[in-house]
């Protein structure tokens, strides 16, 4: 079976919804399929090809996409007619905090935020498939641990945990906040922007 690599797997790239692994991209030959080096050396290859293109190739935490560059990212928001919402301050510094102290139990969050989390905005995280319980705390109550997913580093456009930027350099979290345009939780649901912690 004769075939142009580069093209099945860009055709691939592009009619994805979601990052493509390695291995789907073997799951597509029906025989006689590439071996994993010649596919990651055509996906090294589609990497150059996009050096002086409008898409680049991303590797996150599940595969790899086609995406827009960022800094042309202005430019094709312009076609949306509604801008997306932005993530609030409570649901930015929870997640975070998720983030940087994974797993890490709800108490624990909100001892370390001063505030008491609305039911909403930790279920809007989880809707979102960025957030996802791992087990139990072996404290009396046993409440739940939290930790982020492959799906949270895939749409942060992360590979691993360690890609987070070091604490001491983060950006004050209103510049955060101004910065990542996705669609917001409700305001009314998080209990949290006013109401202080019991713990």
């Amino acid at each position: 079976m004769e075939y142009k690599l580069n093209e099945i797997i860009e055709a691939l790239l592009l009619s994805a919804s979601r990052p493509v692994s390695v291995e789907d991209i073997e799951k597509v030959f029906p025989e006689n399929p590439p071996s994993r080096e010649e596919i990651r050396e055509s996906l090294r290859s589609i990497e150059e090809n996009c050096i002086n293109r409008g898409v680049e190739l991303k590797r996150v935490s599940s595969g790899y996409r086609l995406q827009v560059r960022q800094s042309l990212s202005e430019y094709v928001a312009k076609l949306w007619e509604e801008r997306p919402q932005r993530l609030s301050k409570a649901t930015l510094e929870t997640l975070s905090l998720i983030a940087y102290k994974q797993p890490i139990t709800r108490g624990e969050i909100e001892e370390i935020r001063g505030v008491t989390i609305g039911t909403q905005l930790m279920r809007g995280l989880m809707d979102r498939g960025w957030i996802k319980i791992v087990g139990q705390r072996d404290v009396p109550g046993r409440p739940s641990l939290y930790s982020t997913t492959k799906e949270f580093l895939d749409y942060f456009g992360l590979q691993h945990l360690r890609e987070l930027p070091e604490l001491p350099s983060l950006p004050d979290l209103k510049s955060l906040d101004m910065e990542l345009p996705i669609e917001d939780i409700d305001p009314k649901e998080e209990v949290d922007q006013a109401t202080p912690s019991l713990n």
